[in-house]
């Protein structure tokens, strides 16, 4: 559906080249003009002169053979430049390596962005599966345990939001009720971590913890995700302390002193 935009500071013509840029995923690596034309609700000759600027650029390439469009080299320069940038990645990173090794499972860093959680940092366990996590991936936040610890010590208003907008159901255990989402927030912020067992994919299970800047203020999560087959019921209280633990380390390498700020 096409934007329209009163904003005099806005440039159409860049909006729309990155509406283009932020229409391509995991799930569709690779789109047409007719495809984007559709989705985005703007004419084939716009979106043809926009992504031949796109492609000059080196943001997108066309395949000559089926005249479709993927994400160029450029993206994943300036996604690198972020990340780098990013000082709770820096901080997290080590920390993230230790919990793969002291949990046997992937750990993942992850912030919010708008109502999704967007993973920016990833360590790879000797035994990976193929779940939805890979880097810059966005999830709903209500249904994912990183997702839920970032909701609940943010603000009210974020959480109502999300309740606002409907909590849609992607597996028989999400989270649909508003009542029970705000009672399973309730219970992160009392005991400190979040699980999620198969709430947004069939078979996995996490296990997330805040991770908090020097003013107390938590900017990420750090979590574990596996097969439930591995990360079994009687596990989990063990494997949460190590998440916490991993959370409060990568909080003070981020400048936070518990014993000041409480």
């Amino acid at each position: 559906m096409s934007k329209t935009n009163k904003n005099p500071q806005i440039l159409s013509s860049v909006s729309n080249a990155l509406r283009i840029l932020k229409s391509f995923s995991t799930f569709k690596p690779t789109l047409k003009v007719s495809e984007l034309s559709e989705s985005l609700g703007l004419a084939k000759s716009t979106i043809s002169r926009l992504l031949s600027t796109l492609a000059h650029e080196g943001f997108v390439v066309k395949d000559k053979k089926t005249g479709a469009y993927r994400l160029g080299i450029s993206v994943l320069t300036l996604g690198g430049i972020v990340t780098n940038e990013l000082e709770i990645h820096n901080e997290a990173s080590p920390v993230m390596h230790k919990l793969v090794s002291e949990t046997g499972e992937t750990a993942h860093l992850a912030v919010l962005d708008g109502l999704s959680t967007i993973y920016i940092h990833k360590e790879e366990c000797n035994h990976p599966v193929r779940i939805l996590t890979h880097l810059g991936r966005k999830n709903p936040a209500y249904c994912t345990s990183s997702g839920k610890v970032l909701l609940a010590y943010d603000e009210k208003k974020l959480v109502e939001e999300i309740i606002r907008q409907g909590l849609k159901k992607y597996t028989a255990n999400s989270i649909s009720e508003p009542e029970k989402l705000l009672e399973e927030l309730r219970v992160i912020r009392e005991r400190g971590y979040a699980i999620s067992t198969e709430e947004l994919t069939e078979g996995t299970r996490s296990v997330a913890a805040p991770i908090k800047d020097y003013t107390g203020k938590v900017v990420a999560s750090i979590n574990v995700v596996g097969p439930i087959q591995r990360m079994k019921d009687y596990k989990i209280p063990e494997i949460a302390r190590k998440v916490m633990r991993a959370g409060e380390e990568a909080s003070e390498r981020m400048g936070y002193d518990k014993s000041f700020l409480g």
